[in-house]
Order: C-alpha cells, then sequence, then structure tokens
C-alpha cells in the first residue's frame, strides 16, 4: 500500500446504521417464516422463535460493540478472533467467510434478485438453460456418528437467472471499487428505500390485510405447537420435541438476521469508529427486529398459520404451504389480488440489491486485514487510486459468480450453519478472554449486562448448535470440515510469509 494511500473515514452514523439494516433485509423475512410454521405449527411459537432470534441478534451485537471500540481497524471480527486467541483462529474465520460465508451469501442473495426480477421480466427465467453440464456429485456419506450429503459441486447451468445474478454481482463490485463514497450512497438510498417499503408493507398489513377468520383459526393453537406427522396427522410438540424443533427453526430466524456484524468489517472507514459502530450495531439490529417481528404480525394476521399442501388457494394452503413460501406475496394478495405477485417482486428486488451491496462492500475488508498480515494474496492488500480494496473486491465478485454459475450456494450456506455459529460464540467468549488478558486495553463501551448478557448469547447458541448436532448432523461436519480445512492452508501461508519475511 502506498503511504499515501489509506482507508478515508467517510461513514458516519447513519451511513453505519444503513450498512447494518441494509445487509440484513434481504429476501427472508418473506419466505422463512413458512418453514418456521411447518416446524412449530402455532402462531405463538413462531412468533417466539423470532423473538428469542431478534434477542439473541441484539445481545450479539451489544456485545460485538465492546470488541468494536478495542479494536477499531479494517476487518473487524477478523481482528476481533486474532486478539484473543492466535492468528490460526482469525485467519479460519477469514478462510469461511471468503470460501462460503460471505460469497455464498452473495450468490444466494443475487439468484433471489434474479429470481424476482424474473417475475417482472418473464425472459429472466430459472427454467431457462442456455448451458448445461452434468455436475459432478458426491453421494451420500454416512459414517454412524456424522452423515454427508448427496452435495453437487460441479457446475449445473447458465441461464438469463445466472447472467443477472452475475451482472448484479459485477455491477456492484464495480460500484463499490469507485470508492466508499459511491458504495455508501447506494447503500443509503436502497436502505432508505426498503425500510420505506417494508414499513409500508406493516401498515398496510396490520390495517387492510388482517383477516378476522384467520384470527379465529390461529388463536385456539396460539401456544400448542404441533408437526404434521405421518398420514397428515398431527403431533403436539412438548418438552425435548418442543426444544428441538424451536432449535432448527431458530436457524431460519437467525440467518435471515445475520450479516448485522458487516459494519465492523469496515472500522477503518467509519468517523469516530469507537462510538458509532457500538451505537449503529444496536440502532440496526432494533429497527431491523422490530420490523421482522410486525411483518410476522401481519403474516399470522392475514393467513392461518396451518395448511394444506393440496389446497386450492391461499387461505386453505396456510403460512405453511403458501405458494412457494412467499407469505409477502400470499398476506397481501386479498388487498392487490394478482398484483400481490408484482408489488413484492418489486420490493424484493429493491431490498435484494442493496443487500449485496452492503455484502460487497464490506466483505473486501476483510481479505484485505488477513492479506496485511501477509496471509491472503498481497495484492488483495493494496488499496487502488479511491482507497478501497478493489482487488479484494474482484476476487470476492469472481468467487461468489462462481458459486451462481455452481448451484451449490444454498447448500454450502446450510452447511456452514454450524460453523457460524462457532464463530460468533468464539468472538463474544474473546470478551471474556480480554478482559483477563488485556485489562489495559481502552474500552471506550463495554458490553451491555457483561457477564451475563452475553453468557445467555453463549448458553443459547450452544443449545442450538447441540439440537443441529443431534437432528441435523448433515449440516455440521461439512461446516466443520470447510473450518478444519483451512489449518494446512493457514500453515502454509504461514509458512511463506515465514520465508518472504528472510528474504
Amino acid at each position: 500500500m502506498s503511504e499515501n494511500q489509506s482507508f478515508q473515514r467517510r461513514l458516519n452514523l447513519f451511513d453505519s446504521t444503513a450498512i447494518v439494516v441494509g445487509s440484513m433485509i434481504g429476501s427472508g423475512i418473506f419466505i422463512v417464516s413458512a418453514d418456521i410454521a411447518r416446524m412449530v405449527g402455532s402462531s405463538g411459537w413462531l412468533m417466539m422463535v423470532w423473538i428469542i432470534s431478534g434477542f439473541m441478534t441484539l445481545i450479539a451485537a451489544l456485545s460485538y460493540g465492546e470488541l468494536a471500540g478495542m479494536f477499531p481497524k479494517a476487518g473487524g471480527q477478523y481482528i476481533y478472533l486474532k486478539e484473543a486467541y492466535n492468528p490460526l483462529t482469525g485467519f479460519l474465520y477469514g478462510w469461511t467467510l471468503f470460501l462460503v460465508i460471505q460469497t455464498g451469501t452473495i450468490a444466494a442473495v443475487a439468484m433471489a434478485f434474479a429470481k424476482f426480477t424474473g417475475v417482472l421480466f418473464p425472459w429472466v427465467s430459472e427454467s431457462v438453460v442456455w448451458f448445461d453440464l452434468e455436475s459432478i456429485r458426491f453421494g451420500e456419506f454416512d459414517a454412524g456418528l456424522f452423515r454427508v450429503g448427496p452435495m453437487n459441486l460441479g457446475f449445473v447451468k447458465f441461464g438469463p437467472a445466472q447472467l443477472v445474478a452475475i451482472g448484479s454481482i459485477a455491477l456492484l463490485t464495480w460500484i463499490n471499487s469507485r470508492g466508499i463514497k459511491s458504495g455508501k450512497k447506494v447503500q443509503n438510498l436502497f436502505t432508505s428505500g426498503k425500510f420505506i417499503l417494508l414499513a409500508a408493507f406493516i401498515v398496510v398489513g396490520l390495517v387492510m390485510a388482517s383477516n378476522l377468520n384467520s384470527i379465529r383459526i390461529n388463536s385456539p393453537d396460539f401456544w400448542n405447537p404441533m408437526r404434521e406427522g405421518p398420514g397428515g396427522v398431527d403431533i403436539p410438540l412438548s418438552g425435548m420435541t418442543l426444544l428441538a424443533a424451536l432449535g432448527m427453526a431458530m436457524v431460519g430466524g437467525l440467518f435471515s438476521s445475520d450479516a448485522w456484524n458487516n459494519i465492523t468489517f469496515t472500522a477503518g472507514e467509519v468517523i469516530n469508529p469507537r462510538k458509532n459502530i457500538p451505537l449503529s450495531l444496536f440502532l440496526g439490529t432494533l429497527i431491523v427486529t422490530i420490523l421482522y417481528l410486525l411483518a410476522n404480525v401481519v403474516y399470522i394476521t392475514a393467513l392461518p398459520v396451518k395448511g394444506d399442501p393440496g389446497g386450492t388457494d391461499i387461505a386453505s394452503r396456510g403460512m405453511q404451504y403458501a405458494l412457494n413460501d412467499r407469505l409477502g406475496t400470499a398476506a397481501l394478495s386479498g388487498i392487490f389480488g394478482n398484483y400481490a405477485v408484482i408489488i413484492m417482486a418489486v420490493f424484493i428486488v429493491i431490498s435484494t440489491f442493496g443487500c449485496n451491496n452492503g455484502l460487497i462492500l464490506s466483505g473486501a475488508r476483510v481479505y484485505y486485514a488477513m492479506a496485511d498480515d501477509g496471509i491472503f494474496f498481497k495484492g488483495v492488500g493494496r488499496l487502488n487510486k479511491k482507497d478501497v480494496p478493489a482487488t479484494g473486491l474482484l476476487f470476492q465478485g469472481v468467487w461468489a459468480s462462481l458459486l451462481c454459475l455452481s448451484g451449490t450456494y444454498g447448500q454450502l450456506l446450510d452447511y456452514v450453519v454450524f460453523a457460524v455459529l462457532i464463530f460468533y460464540v468464539l468472538t463474544i467468549l474473546g470478551i471474556f478472554i480480554l478482559r483477563v488478558r488485556r485489562p489495559d486495553l481502552s474500552r471506550p463501551y463495554k458490553a451491555f449486562g457483561y457477564p451475563v448478557i452475553p453468557m445467555i448469547y453463549i448458553i443459547l447458541a450452544l443449545v442450538i448448535m447441540v439440537i443441529l448436532f443431534i437432528f441435523k448432523r448433515e449440516y455440521t461436519w461439512p461446516g466443520l470440515i470447510i473450518v478444519i480445512l483451512g489449518v494446512p492452508v493457514y500453515f502454509i501461508w504461514a509458512k511463506r510469509k515465514k520465508n518472504l519475511t528472510r528474504l
């Protein structure tokens, strides 16, 4: 990096909060509640899943504020893990972030953008395939203790949907390579737009979409969780079966609320980061949590929770079996009829485009920090003339685009759920470690409710991880394997760095 080049502090509190809110809200809030409804089968417990998810997200954000105040450097969570533990731990997070977490999310959001663009412009259809190469497929592997697969790892197809998805990634990558001012303008515009639209959805939904019949149907079973068993018979959930259902349902809630930590990656460009990053984390996660809870109130007042997969209309399919899980469309269909499909498509196109801008803007700062430490490609650790890590943006964009082509991004994200929770737990546990090991460090902001509140997050996350390990082993071992594969890669980079130092 040139002596005259450095990150420019151009992100104020509003910009930082826009990154938090914009990176969190994509298309998940309009879809995942259908899967949660299938798992818990009652409106009360569906709301409880979202309440717990929001509570955990707020706790984590308030806890990260302490770390952000201590280490206001580009790279965020990567820096926190490196400082609390060792360079290897930081690298494993950065490795997993680049390989799957950030790029896989970018690919998934880009494909959602393309999918709903196809609603507006039918020629952008996933069913249209210009090129199709049979994928490399690993069969199911079962070793008793754990099971992996089946999983596709090869390039699958290329068509207009993939073209639009990759085009959106390329466009946002280029915009963000033009400087932090360009990136934040896009972020502020689209975050403001999606906030207004989501607020309008909630107001219209609560005032006009509420269905007295749906409220009447949902009320008796408000706190009676159940899942559909063999033959379509409802099986009541209680005790461990309810705990297991909640744990598995939490995955959708938590990861619809994820990416709030991305603002920590951009710490080198935030004005007064010791103050504005903790505050933006709190404000952003609080805003999104409230919006998500209100959106779910719209769903349970507009639609019956229980439904029939063979239902012929929106009411009979309910939340559980809404067409393609598109709850937002189903909730508004009573007001706008067939136009609800177009209205929600426009909203999700705006939402996913803005979401990906935040993800693309933020992610490259982690790879920059890794390269600056000598454990990633050297060029990624340089800033361009606009004082942004353009090479890191390019690496990220190319890999995310390949994931769009492969069709594996959805599977990969499922597989790293467990690994992502591990890194969140390790990061918050790092607060305890640093309080003992580095008591001298300046802490302009301290974790709210320490040590009780951060420990509550750790316990809740560990419970979810145990549930996933017991009931969803196919989602735990692949993520761990991806993380573990980073260990030899780290030592290769470390050895290379040592050899270069000797020269």
